[in-house]
């Protein structure tokens, strides 16, 4: 079943990914930092996966690439 609101965790995902890749930080490396599972990381940031996320998950992850949060949205 498809959520209303797909495109937009495709995008948050895509975002993600693309930030935590200008740092030079690997998905293992990224769900470490934060306390995620890298399985959790990858569907986050795969483009094909919608995987819904926490406000915390969203957060942390923001802190941990050192952008706002209002930056992946």
């Amino acid at each position: 079943m498809k959520s209303k609101y797909s495109n937009k965790y495709k995008s948050i995902g895509n975002k993600i990914s693309a930030y935590r890749n200008k740092l030079g930080l690997t998905q293992e490396e990224l769900a470490n930092k934060i306390g995620i599972s890298y399985s959790y990381l990858t569907q986050i940031e795969a483009p094909n996966v919608v995987k819904k996320m926490s406000l915390e998950a969203l957060f942390d992850i923001a802190d941990a690439l050192n952008v706002d949060v209002k930056n992946l949205l």
